[in-house]
């Protein structure tokens, strides 16, 4: 039966030498050491000779059996593969033109074989620099599926490209990537160097899959050495907010997870006074949450209205709780809730293409499109648990029980909205409400 890769390369040493036939007298060698040596068996003028062409995988299956045709050839015209490998003079009867012609055949063939791999070797060294990959992965697969590739192409060609595009992949360091974020930060914008940053991070992700590399510096970076926000300078943008949902209801963390910062964003709670929340303090049939006095900033119970899709995960949550009196149990006992630091860790395993910012954002993001949207400052303290002093905090004691739940229901149908721009996950039937 005619060899195949998958046969040579499980053919293994033995005591003695032995041989392999693929077909037409072509054959393998294989040495007690384990080396496989492609021989040609054939017969010319009577006489049986044998000629040797190399080691596999040096010489492939296919170039193997390239090679033995071109011998037959040569033994057809009464020429001496042989004979002509080692140098020797052949018989008499050939005219000198003939012997030329094999001697030129044979060293042609080799000539090819040699020249053909140096071309496979450039053409491979050409696309696997980062201007070739990084294009191709661009047209594959940032185009077609993120909305906004423009802003990724220009990264790739103001700043990428000119420092590291002529570079190997899978030879660009932490140092290559430095320097691209530090030219960009030296020239005053620290938050673009983070954001080419977090695209030469999916960039080396990609090369990875693709086994072109197998280290991806810039994730060897910490976004917040590249750039730092002030905390309190934050609130992420209608794009950075659908970016940000999307990213966690697409990672692997815990459903539970997935959902408390979620509801951190819908209801602007505190992050302590969400992971401590026990389910006496829930009111389905109320559609509110009261959060008691102690467990309050200001020593004052607050109440929060739950708009229907905290509602609808509210109870998904109940049953994911497996009987715990706490919303949030801990993993490991149903007796505790989920630590303090579990939600941060959870967003720092994101792989996420915004600004720095902490879990605390998620109440300034809400509080500046609520006042841009044009609600009422004291329904949003109100919400934000704020104590307003003079006059118009004693009003405060009404609570805008109303005004806030409405409030409240429109900033999740807004937050909706734009998780909904190119929605490409299961987030759960959390129903919008008008």
């Amino acid at each position: 039966m005619a060899l195949s890769d998958t046969k040579i390369k499980n053919l293994k040493p033995k005591d003695k030498v032995y041989q392999v036939a693929d077909e037409a007298g072509l054959f393998l060698e294989v040495t007690p050491k384990g080396a496989k040596v492609w021989r040609l068996r054939y017969r010319l003028l009577g006489k049986q000779e044998k000629v040797m062409l190399g080691h596999y995988p040096a010489f492939s299956l296919s170039e193997a059996r390239s090679w033995r045709d071109e011998c037959k050839v040569l033994v057809k015209r009464g020429l001496s593969p042989m004979s002509l490998k080692r140098g020797d003079l052949i018989p008499d009867h050939h005219s000198p033109t003939v012997k030329e012609l094999g001697e030129a055949f044979i060293s042609r063939w080799c000539l090819d074989t040699v020249e053909k791999a140096r071309q496979k070797d450039a053409e491979q060294q050409v696309e696997n620099t980062v201007l070739a990959f990084a294009s191709k992965w661009y047209e594959e697969i940032v185009k077609p599926n993120n909305k906004r590739h423009a802003g990724t192409l220009r990264v790739l060609k103001k700043d990428v490209y000119p420092v590291i595009g002529d570079m190997q992949i899978n030879e660009v360091s932490v140092n290559d990537i430095l320097s691209i974020t530090d030219a960009i930060k030296n020239r005053g914008s620290d938050q673009m160097a983070l954001q080419t940053r977090n695209i030469l991070k999916r960039l080396f992700s990609y090369a990875i899959a693709r086994q072109k590399t197998q280290f991806n510096p810039a994730a060897a970076i910490e976004g917040r050495f590249i750039a730092q926000a002030k905390s309190r300078d934050v609130a992420l943008s209608t794009d950075e907010i659908g970016r940000l949902i999307r990213a966690i209801y697409q990672s692997g963390m815990r459903r539970a997870n997935k959902l408390a910062l979620h509801l951190l964003v819908l209801t602007m709670v505190r992050k302590t006074q969400l992971t401590e929340a026990t389910w006496d303090e829930i009111d389905f049939d109320k559609a509110e949450w009261l959060i008691p006095a102690e467990r309050m900033k200001k020593d004052k119970a607050q109440i929060v209205p739950l708009a229907a899709q905290a509602v609808e995960m509210l109870k998904e949550l109940k049953q994911l709780s497996s009987g715990s009196d706490w919303v949030f149990p801990s993993r490991n006992s149903l007796n505790r809730h989920i630590s303090d630091t579990t939600l941060n860790h959870a967003i720092r395993t994101l792989d996420l293409d915004i600004r720095q910012f902490v879990i605390h954002d998620f109440r300034r993001t809400a509080s500046t499109h609520l006042h841009e949207a044009g609600f009422n400052s004291d329904w949003i303290e109100k919400c934000l648990a704020h104590e307003t002093k003079g006059i118009r905090g004693v009003y405060n004691k009404a609570q805008y029980a109303d005004q806030r739940r409405d409030m409240l229901q429109w900033w999740a149908n807004f937050v909706d909205s734009q998780i909904e721009e190119g929605r490409k996950v299961i987030l759960g039937r959390f129903a919008r409400q008008s």
